[in-house]
């Protein structure tokens, strides 16, 4: 067994796929690499919360919200980001990959059918895969195959599902078209907003708000709380029903160990801060016109967004991996995206931009690309 994976790691790294953990940026780099949309991963408030719970509750939770890990700060959280979404009902997990898994556990058998957006999160990909369901793949962003394929799935229960804003690519899922067939076809349509949420919609409740869709309109919402909340964790909102079905079927929540109640207490903070501080969203977009203005000058393939995720497509794995370490070298931190994460031929560097980015930061990455044009991959193979 080993000799095969030892095989499978030295073909990844003779096509320029192996993958390298690479430690945060240190104060003289500047990040261009983290979700963290809203500058709250380091807000001196948030981290005050952690510390002061952490302190009061102790650094874990000691068990399942089922067993012994359900806090009233749990509690008071899942209350306070029901109100921020407009739902009767949110519901914490670990993580959005936890999240997803557990959704379509939950609802779906070996006699119904998922219809995915081909672009969606790996989470959505492997959570349908593992519920058992039938799982069909449309056209991204493209309503009409999406109908399509709600049209020719046969009985059981359908389950249509989107990203709210593509991770790869930065595009926002055409959500009301989506809530339109789904409703046309008798269809539960659930959006992972993990992208969108903080940064979109009223007060940033996130791209199913922006759309004015109701939860009957999208039933399944999820959204995790460790990129614009700049924490940890995941929720589910959506109806009394969905929530307490989740509570007693949802395997990745019923066996999974809580979130800290620090943590929960720091949340509260930040969805506090999401919700008064207008002005996060504000600079954010501010940022996003800057750069796409300036990069659009160099010549580079720079993808059609309007968020936070911008990518600048290189065409393959070396000519991505080279960039990525040519922008490191100069304090900058880019990730290099391959294959299969995107389709071959659209590997790229994906950046991200932040509320806490200024102008002279935004300058000097720019500055980088432009040099990217004119010089060879710093890159040896397999690095």
């Amino acid at each position: 067994m080993m000799e095969v994976l030892a095989a499978r790691l030295k073909k990844y790294r003779d096509q320029d796929l192996y993958r390298n953990r690479q430690f945060s940026q240190d104060s003289s780099s500047i990040a261009f690499n983290s979700n963290d949309y809203l500058g709250l991963a380091g807000h001196p408030q948030v981290a005050e919360a952690l510390a002061t719970a952490a302190k009061k509750y102790g650094c874990g939770s000691t068990g399942s919200h089922l067993i012994s890990g359900h806090h009233y700060e749990h509690q008071a959280l899942e209350e306070e980001l029901a109100e921020f979404v407009g739902r009767p009902r949110a519901l914490l997990f670990s993580s959005g990959y936890m999240a997803n898994l557990g959704i379509m556990q939950a609802l779906l058998g070996r006699h119904d059918t998922v219809v995915g957006d081909r672009l969606n999160h790996a989470s959505l990909i492997d959570a349908a895969k593992l519920s058992g369901a039938r799982h069909r793949r449309y056209r991204h962003a493209d309503v009409a195959s999406a109908d399509e394929n709600l049209q020719s799935a046969d009985g059981g229960q359908k389950l249509l599902v989107t990203d709210g804003v593509f991770s790869m690519d930065g595009d926002i899922a055409p959500l009301p078209e989506l809530a339109a067939i789904a409703e046309q076809r008798a269809t539960c349509l659930m959006v992972d907003d993990a992208h969108g949420f903080g940064v979109l919609g009223n007060r940033g409740s996130g791209s199913v708000q922006a759309a004015g869709l109701s939860v009957d309109q999208v039933p399944v919402l999820m959204a995790t709380l460790g990129k614009a909340a700049g924490v940890q964790g995941a929720f589910v909102a959506g109806s009394e029903t969905l929530v307490e079905g989740l509570i007693q079927f949802a395997r990745t929540y019923v066996y999974t160990t809580a979130l800290p109640a620090a943590a929960a207490a720091a949340l509260r903070v930040s969805l506090r801060l999401i919700r008064e501080d207008e002005w996060r969203r504000d600079q954010l977009k501010t940022n996003v016109n800057y750069f796409r203005n300036a990069a659009g000058q160099l010549g580079l393939r720079l993808l059609p967004s309007a968020t936070a995720i911008q990518g600048v497509v290189a065409g393959d794995n070396y000519m991505a991996l080279g960039w990525a370490r040519q922008l490191q070298l100069n304090g900058i931190g880019v990730t290099a995206i391959r294959a299969p994460t995107v389709p071959k031929g659209g590997e790229r560097l994906r950046i991200t931009l932040s509320a806490g980015h200024t102008t002279a930061e935004i300058d000097q990455l720019v500055e980088g690309l432009a040099r990217l044009q004119t010089r060879e991959p710093e890159v040896s193979r397999g690095q």
